[in-house]
Order: C-alpha cells, then sequence, then structure tokens
C-alpha cells in the first residue's frame, strides 16, 4: 500500500467542529487518512506532495445523475419537462446501445474527475457498460440499473437488474455498489413498486427513485390513488429499504414527516430545477425535520454539465432567493450536502471530511488565482469563488486519480473523440433539421 504525505496544505476539513487548517499536514495510509495537522512521528512516505496555494477538501458526492446523458448535453434546451422527456429525451434513449452508454459514461467520468467529483449515484441503461467505465476510472459508484415496469424497459425486466446488482455489487475493491432503480410512482404501478421493494429486501439492497419532481404528478396520484406520491411509495414498501429520492420538490407536510421518519435520503439538484422551471425543494424545512439531503447534477441533458461546485453554490443561492432570505443555508453547509451527506446517502459514512480514519477521498483546488483572492474565509471562498476548472488534484481511496489536472486513469483524448462521434451520429439528422429551421 502507498504512503502519501501532502504538506502546506490549507485544509477545510468539514468535520464536525468545522475545522480549518493553514499550511498543515495530511498523512495517507493506503485507501485512508491516517492523521490531519501534522503527520504522526516516523511517517515514512512513498511520496510528498507540496500543496503550498492549495486548498484541501473532502471530495464531491453526485448523489443523483445519469452519466450516459453526456450525449444529450445541449439537445433539449428551452423545454417544459413534459416536452423536454417526450419530444427530445426519450426520443434519443430509445435508440441507445451499451457502447453509446459506456462512451457517454466515459465522458462524464473524465468530466467529474476534472471538476472534483469522487462518487456518484447513477440511475441509467445498460448499467454494466457504467460499472466499467467507473471501475476504469478509479471512481466510487453506487449503480442502478431504471426500470419503468414489467414493460417497456430498455436492455432488462427487474429479473434482468437483479443479475447486474449481483454481479457488480461490491466489485473494484468495494468502490462499486448496486440498488435497485424504479424509475418513479409515476411511470411504475403500484403493484411493480411493492414487488420492487420485495426483491430489495430480499436482496439487501436499497431503492434509488425519482420522486414528486411536480404539482402535477402529485395531483395525478391524489386523483388516480388517492394518496401523494411520497405516501404511494410509503404504502408499496419503497422505504422499507434504503432509499435515495430524487427531487422532491412538491412535498406536503405529511410528506416530510414521512420521509423523515423512514430515513430517505433526498437529492435537491438545484441546476436542473431551475433550467427546467420545475421547483424548489423544501430544503430548509426537510433539514429541521432531520432529513439528509444531498445534491447531484441530473443528468447532462437538463443541467448540461456534472459539476457539484456549482450545484453547492446554487443550492444555497436558490433557498436564499426563494425564501427571500440571505441567511439561510448558512457556512459550510451547501459543501457538506455536496460532500459527506452524499456519501451518506451513497453508504460510505466514512468519506466526505479530512479527519483520522476516514477514506481518502479527496481533492486539492489552485487558489494561486485572483479570484481566490483576498482569502478573508476559505469556505466562502470555495462556495462562492472557486471554479471547477481550480481543481488540480483528485484522490480516491488513497489513489490519485487526477495530478496538476492530468488524468492518470483515463485517456481524454479518446474518449471525447468516440463520445462526440457516437452522439452526433445518434441526433446527427435531427440536427440538421433544427439548423435548417433556424437559418
Amino acid at each position: 500500500m502507498t504512503r502519501t504525505l501532502i504538506t502546506h496544505a490549507d485544509i477545510v476539513t468539514l468535520d464536525s467542529a468545522g475545522t480549518i487548517l493553514r499550511n498543515a499536514e495530511v498523512a495517507i495510509d493506503g485507501a485512508r487518512i491516517v492523521a490531519v495537522g501534522q503527520a504522526p512521528a516516523g511517517f515514512q512516505a512513498d511520496e510528498t506532495l507540496d500543496a503550498r496555494n492549495h486548498v484541501l477538501m473532502p471530495g464531491f458526492v453526485n448523489a443523483h445523475t445519469h452519466s450516459p446523458m453526456t450525449f444529450e448535453r445541449g439537445w433539449a434546451e428551452d423545454l417544459p419537462l413534459d416536452r423536454w422527456f417526450n419530444e427530445r429525451v426519450w426520443v434519443v434513449e430509445s435508440q441507445l446501445s451499451d457502447e453509446d452508454v459506456y462512451w457517454g459514461a466515459m465522458l462524464a467520468a473524465a468530466e467529474m474527475i476534472r471538476g472534483g467529483t469522487v462518487a456518484f449515484a447513477d440511475h441509467y441503461f445498460y448499467m454494466d457498460r457504467v460499472a466499467q467505465a467507473a471501475e476504469q476510472a478509479g471512481l466510487r459508484a453506487l449503480l442502478a440499473w431504471c426500470v419503468f415496469g414489467e414493460e417497456h424497459n430498455i436492455g432488462v425486466d427487474l429479473p434482468g437488474t437483479v443479475d447486474f446488482v449481483q454481479r457488480w455489487q461490491g466489485a473494484a475493491d468495494g468502490r462499486i455498489r448496486t440498488l435497485l432503480g424504479p424509475h418513479s410512482p409515476y411511470m411504475c404501478e403500484p403493484r411493480f413498486l411493492a414487488r420492487t421493494a420485495a426483491v430489495a429486501a430480499r436482496l439487501g439492497v436499497g431503492i434509488h427513485i425519482h420522486l414528486a419532481e411536480s404539482q402535477q404528478q402529485v395531483d395525478n396520484s391524489l386523483a388516480r390513488y388517492d394518496r401523494s406520491p411520497v405516501e404511494l411509495l410509503e404504502a408499496n414498501g419503497i422505504f422499507d429499504v434504503p432509499t435515495i429520492a430524487a427531487h422532491c420538490i412538491c412535498l406536503s407536510e405529511i410528506d416530510q414527516a414521512i420521509l423523515a421518519r423512514r430515513g430517505v435520503h433526498v437529492v435537491q439538484c438545484p441546476n436542473c430545477h431551475m433550467k427546467l422551471g420545475m421547483g424548489v425543494t423544501p430544503v430548509p424545512a426537510l433539514l429541521a425535520q432531520g432529513v439528509n439531503v444531498a445534491l447531484g447534477t441530473d443528468g447532462p441533458a437538463s443541467s448540461n454539465d456534472l459539476n457539484m461546485l456549482k450545484e453547492a453554490r446554487l443550492a444555497a443561492l436558490i433557498q436564499k432567493l426563494h425564501h427571500a432570505d440571505p441567511e439561510l443555508m448558512a457556512g459550510d453547509l451547501p459543501l457538506r450536502m455536496a460532500t459527506q451527506n452524499g456519501a451518506r446517502a451513497l453508504g460510505w459514512p466514512d468519506s466526505g471530511a479530512i479527519v483520522p480514519g476516514n477514506l481518502a477521498d479527496l481533492i486539492l483546488l489552485d487558489c494561486d488565482q485572483p479570484h481566490w483572492r483576498p482569502r478573508h474565509d476559505l469556505v466562502a471562498n470555495l462556495l462562492h469563488s472557486a471554479q471547477a476548472g481550480d481543481v488540480s488534484h483528485v484522490m480516491v481511496a488513497g489513489r490519485w486519480l487526477m495530478k496538476e489536472r492530468r488524468l492518470l486513469t483515463l485517456d481524454q483524448e479518446r474518449i471525447l473523440w468516440e463520445a462526440e462521434r457516437r452522439a452526433l451520429k445518434l441526433v446527427g439528422q435531427d440536427l440538421a433539421i433544427v439548423r435548417t429551421y433556424a437559418g
């Protein structure tokens, strides 16, 4: 196992006390942090990195994404949610091959590493190929194969997803974990939801699902079942296993209480919510009830990028604006949501803070740049001034995935060529039509 010593770093630990250290050291032995502040006496490092003029912090965790949707970046713009789905996204996804998904996921992996993401929860199709991409990239991943019900699925049905779960659970030295991924209560019938919950309980895995994305979904659920989407999931056993619920925008007080009582992990995707005009997740109310709220980017078809630093910033700003209260989401809370809250949702509670014993999942940002100065408040600098391009080093489980902005696990040139070639082939004819109409 490799021993690494990082010296002269300014450290935003995100520990329970919010400790910030200046000109400090972090000692790493294998996959874990063994000391913060000063290396132990006699610590013999295989590698020493001078992090002068860098900020060290936990790596970001993208708790809800559809990473292969890099293929649809810029393809479904300025449309309401229903048209975004029906006229653009699902048209392209119906044509996807497993090889397309692999290269879309590889493109996403390169982007995520460059932006400081160390782990992601993905919910898509042909997930064996996403698992291969995560394994090659060196990232942590919690993967769910999305299914719509008993029919009209892409690639596999529910029994097929069980095979996927069992194939990849604990792979890549434990960096890859799996769970079940019913799409949503508006796409999946109650009987199928109940079946999925029973299968998840039998396998000992969790569920990743979209929930309460619009008032129309809530109204339709009440009209059809006399239950809100949250109540429908609880009635059908979904919350009997660990659950990640994405979006959760339209929630009643009863819904919020259910999510809190059942320990559901809620994921807000502020960039996507703003761009599609979806609304605002009631994050302050959920946090007040003890709900673990994490952050995600959603897919690049809606957010256009996989920038978790931006999501943390928007998570703060959207609540301040929505409630007309500049004191909301203060301090390092958005950074915690983007790191340790996500790590907890994905099942790695020993990640997301720079403390001894935790996993060495960390990043360094170059702060020797104009937009970082002056450094009155490193948390404010990170949240409101830093850019994803400032990330210079990324480490997962003690292994460098990027050093001095150079990717070490991925061939970026090959990825860019393959991904763009395949994406343009998928939508090229329609793109030509759009250009004709625009001209």
